[in-house]
């Protein structure tokens, strides 16, 4: 662990077995966190704990109120909450609207948008009751423009943007500060999950140039592009900045 600018905190990440919520985590422990790690994916868990330290792992899903409830029983054993990042979430079916079944669009706004106010329900509590502390849900820049390939994607990731500049307003005063990310195409399972279904090798290679030609700095985004952002914003460098949705997308949103 490097130590640093949350010595001595306690944070919780959701998501935490792969991909943003695996790396924010590492990030928090390797600044000093104490890091409670959440996910229904229970070797993922244990393969991030590996590299956080002291970490807690609770397995459980965002869309069950239960398992948020023990995850929130958990980071109240160790310590004052006062840091939050709701990184849980699928990127669905690539399908038009009309095209989607009404389970694909129930499932997207389960985890997506319940998902994430069924873990802000839990765990604010514990965060007005440490006086303060900082929150990042994870949004999509799909969340702050329209995307033709993943519309229900795209709306339910816009309610998380909502969401979290509406809850900004209303704890602002209460010391809590409410900011979202909103990632452009980044590295990781859930964007090989979208190139994976495109059929054939040609397909495939059109799907990633089609999402590369939207990103002006030319690449796609790496895990560690996303977990600075959200470092900062969960620090207190971050200390006047609330209800904010950062891109972090090489330019696709300028």
């Amino acid at each position: 662990m490097d130590g640093g600018r949350f010595e001595g905190r306690v944070a919780v990440v959701t998501g935490a077995a792969s991909g943003l919520g695996r790396d924010t985590a590492i990030g928090l422990a390797r600044q000093g966190a104490r890091v409670v790690l959440f996910d229904r994916d229970r070797s993922g868990l244990d393969a991030t704990a590996q590299h956080c330290g002291t970490a807690i792992c609770i397995q459980g899903d965002v869309t069950d109120a239960a398992s948020l409830a023990r995850l929130a029983e958990a980071a109240a054993a160790i310590g004052p909450l006062t840091l939050l990042a709701t990184a849980a979430g699928v990127i669905g079916a690539t399908k038009p609207l009309t095209a989607l079944e009404e389970e694909e669009w129930d499932r997207l706004f389960d985890i997506n948008t319940k998902g994430t106010w069924l873990t802000l329900r839990a765990l604010l509590p514990l965060m007005l009751g440490a006086g303060g502390g900082g929150i990042v849900t994870f949004a999509s820049a799909a969340g702050l423009t329209g995307s033709p390939s993943l519309p229900a994607y795209s709306a339910s990731k816009a309610a998380v943007v909502m969401m979290s500049r509406s809850l900004a307003l209303t704890h602002a005063r209460d010391g809590i500060r409410i900011n979202c990310v909103c990632p452009g195409s980044i590295e990781t399972p859930m964007l090989e999950e979208v190139f994976a279904v495109t059929g054939s090798a040609e397909a495939r290679a059109a799907r990633e140039a089609e999402f590369l030609q939207r990103h002006p700095l030319g690449r796609f985004g790496k895990p560690a592009d996303v977990t600075a952002a959200v470092l900062f914003l969960l620090s207190d460098e971050a200390a006047f900045i609330t209800g904010v949705a950062l891109p972090v997308d090489g330019g696709r949103l300028a």
